[in-house]
């Protein structure tokens, strides 16, 4: 069944420390078991010029150039995923930024201690989550494909 909902994406990044971890198949399951569609995923290192881009609001911080090193010391797994209202339920499923007080049961509560080292980047709002996604994945990098399922994930006034 296609879904005629709102068609909205976002982006969710692998850290290095996860990928270091073995966390990948955690991470991804999580969001699968949520019932959302997995439309763009790529293995990828990350260099200066795009991590300038994606964190520019915070390149005037202190910390800036250790989390450029940690964002560059393994690969990252790039993901898009569309569903309805898909940023909020990542954002949720990810937990607080500052991982050792985020919620029990989220990605970061369950997985993370830290602030950088938190297993998981996702995009903080809808205007953002388009940013980021055309920032990390060309269009011909991105899916469109019927989920069966999604008559089992949204009531039929959802889709």
């Amino acid at each position: 069944m296609e879904f005629d909902g709102v068609r909205e994406k976002t982006l969710v990044l692998v850290k290095p420390d996860a990928i270091q971890r073995g966390l990948i198949g955690e991470i991804v399951g999580r969001f699968e078991r949520k019932g959302l569609k997995l439309v763009g995923i790529k293995m990828m290192s990350l260099d200066d010029e795009l991590l300038g881009k994606h964190y520019s609001h915070l390149a005037d911080k202190d910390f800036f150039p250790s989390l450029k090193n940690f964002m560059k010391s393994s690969p990252v797994i790039a993901m898009v995923w569309e569903g309805l209202e898909v940023v909020t339920a990542v954002r949720l499923l990810c937990g607080i930024t500052k991982a050792r007080t985020a919620e029990a049961g989220s990605i970061r509560g369950d997985l993370a201690m830290s602030v950088s080292c938190n297993v998981v980047h996702a995009s903080d709002s809808v205007e953002n989550a388009e940013k980021e996604v055309n920032r990390f994945f060309t269009e011909d990098e991105l899916h469109r494909y019927n989920k069966a399922e999604y008559e089992h994930v949204y009531a039929d006034d959802e889709r």
